[in-house]
């Protein structure tokens, strides 16, 4: 595994972490400021900006904390060049359970999450 590879994945193993652990500062560390989240509700666009969202995991229980089961990972990688990937994951927050398309940059202080759209399926 190529040390490029390697870095790409640790940010989202961290945002993995973050997100199960409900830990808005982990997230904040690994999403750009700037970026924000994109989804379709009802056939209509909706988007949220990082700072928003993170408002609002601060006020919400987490996975963790609720002892909900565990289980996220890296379906693709794709790398344009050593500073641009594109990421599609799989996690959950039951009941919903994500498709995550994260585009990530290495900026200068290492890489973030600059864009996340996603669709989720509600399970019982």
């Amino acid at each position: 595994m190529s040390p490029n590879r390697s870095s790409v994945e640790a940010v989202v193993q961290s945002y993995f972490d973050a997100l199960y652990e409900g830990d808005a500062d982990k997230l904040g560390d690994v999403f750009h400021p700037s970026a924000d989240l994109r989804w379709v509700e009802k056939g209509e666009l909706k988007i949220l900006t990082v700072p928003d969202w993170l408002a609002w995991v601060r006020k919400r229980p987490s996975a963790k904390a609720e002892g909900k089961p565990r289980e996220d990972f890296i379906v693709t990688i794709d790398r344009s060049d050593d500073k641009t990937a594109f990421i599609k994951v799989k996690c959950q927050l039951p009941p919903r359970f994500f498709t995550d398309y994260l585009v990530a940059m290495k900026l200068a202080d290492g890489w973030q999450i600059v864009s996340k759209s996603y669709r989720y399926d509600l399970k019982e």
